[in-house]
């Protein structure tokens, strides 16, 4: 299968019309379209140390969740972090595909699969005007807010999670990989007694009791990380013969 196939196959089960209009992604670097593709590096991020281990492992494609160009480029050196790692993939032959907003938004995509990892049932959308890529779901039964922030933690792998105790039972769960702090409101009027997200911020975690929602920050990388296995499994029905090299793109350490 070669780069554009790939891209294709991936874009027709991943569409762009499922985006957010702010967002950028899609085949976000190829040197060569045709070039056979033998090995797939699956990250989170585009970081140079994902660069690097494509590189080492003889990969000819990263796959990434989030974009390696998402804002405008104003000139191509290798002295600003993006266009640095867009010459170097250049230089090698790799071509790099990222699926932002609309993985997030995905049946099965990033919040799917977060919500199955933290074992909510009959999940449905929610979010901010048309943007409802958030999902909003149920537990088996209620628990306390320590509880289940516990569960959070160790079904995400976290080193740590934030929660924001706003006194009620944890049984109707809204959920946001990555950056969730606008949706706050949106998990409300979806009925949710708890909000689960990567990024809140500290007022929002400060005022929950008032807004009787318990809030857990869980980590923008741990909250999204889970879908690269589902992004494997794509790039495996599109070609079994494909190798796919995970990466844990992680830089942020708890001290």
């Amino acid at each position: 299968m070669k780069v554009i196939e790939l891209y294709k196959f991936l874009d027709k089960k991943i569409p762009s019309s499922l985006s957010c209009e702010w967002d950028n992604d899609g085949l976000m670097c190829c040197p060569d379209e045709k070039k056979e593709v033998r090995r797939v590096l699956v990250t989170l991020d585009v970081t140079s140390g994902a660069v690097e281990k494509a590189k080492s492992e003889n990969c000819d494609v990263i796959l990434s969740h989030h974009p390696l160009i998402f804002k405008g480029i104003k000139s191509i050196t290798p002295s600003e972090c993006v266009p640095a790692k867009a010459i170097e993939l250049i230089r090698s032959g790799i071509a790099a595909m990222s699926f932002h907003t609309r993985l997030d938004a995905l049946a099965g995509g990033v919040n799917d699969v977060l919500a199955s990892k933290l074992g909510l049932h009959n999940t449905v959308p929610f979010g901010v005007g048309g943007e409802a890529i958030g999902r909003v779901g149920t537990l088996e039964l209620p628990m306390k807010p320590e509880v289940f922030a516990e569960l959070v933690k160790k079904a995400l792998g976290a080193p740590a999670v934030l929660l924001a105790d706003a006194g009620r039972d944890v049984y109707t769960v809204a959920l946001l990989g990555g950056e969730g702090g606008d949706d706050i409101d949106a998990a409300r009027a979806a009925g949710a007694d708890t909000y689960v997200s990567g990024r809140l911020g500290y007022h929002a975690m400060t005022d929950a009791p008032e807004n009787k929602i318990n809030l857990i920050e869980a980590g923008h990388f741990y909250t999204e990380f889970p879908v690269c296995d589902f992004l494997a499994s794509l790039v495996k029905r599109a070609d079994r013969n494909i190798e796919c090299v995970p990466f844990f793109s992680n830089r942020i350490k708890l001290i």
